[in-house]
């Protein structure tokens, strides 16, 4: 049977940015199903009581020179974004919405790609405006649909549903009841996939 792989992310999380380019191959590699699970890492942190980074000051400063290293070591084009921590929540109930086109991969790396090596603000609607018709979404239709309560209601109870689960940051990843937390957790993830681990 083919292992399910859940990949909970979220856009302003730069680590995640990271695993997202990776994701799709290490799944490959093993014949497993990749499930993008769009949740908020604000409202993560709100139901588990985590402490942000940002509000670490020698953890942040930290944080930045590692992802330099991360994203030399890996390869990935990375910039850290001048407007940092990003409010997400307009692209993250997009991603529900790209998913109904058809659109959420595509979606996924573009908005990704945009502020982590652009540094573009994903919470301003022109930016977002431009981002979906650069994927192919009508971007009228897209800024009318992430306000409807549906689309709010999905977010927060994917959200919610992440945090019983046991997530309390991004990347966090699924293989049934197994959690693999973080970009770093990949090759575990991979390992698994394979039976070794």
């Amino acid at each position: 049977m083919t292992k399910k792989v859940e990949f909970y992310y979220d856009f302003s999380s730069p680590y995640t940015y990271i695993a997202s380019t990776r994701i799709e191959e290490v799944c490959e590699d093993n014949g497993a199903e990749l499930e993008w699970k769009p949740f908020l890492l604000g409202g993560i942190f709100n139901e588990t009581g985590v402490k942000p980074a940002v509000q670490i000051e020698n953890k942040i400063a930290y944080i930045k020179k590692d992802l330099g290293d991360t994203a030399r070591y890996y390869r990935v084009e990375f910039k850290f974004p001048e407007i940092f921590p990003l409010m997400s929540v307009k692209a993250m109930r997009g991603a529900f919405a790209a998913a109904e086109k058809g659109l959420l991969v595509p979606y996924n790396h573009h908005l990704f790609r945009l502020y982590w090596t652009e540094g573009k603000d994903l919470n301003q609607d022109e930016v977002l405006r431009a981002a979906v018709g650069e994927v192919g979404i009508d971007p009228e239709w897209f800024m009318a649909r992430i306000v409807e309560q549906d689309i709010k209601d999905r977010l927060k109870n994917e959200t919610s549903g992440a945090a019983a689960r046991g997530a309390f940051g991004a990347p966090t990843i699924f293989v049934g009841d197994k959690m693999f937390w973080g970009n770093d957790r990949l090759d575990y993830l991979d390992r698994h996939l394979k039976g070794e681990l």
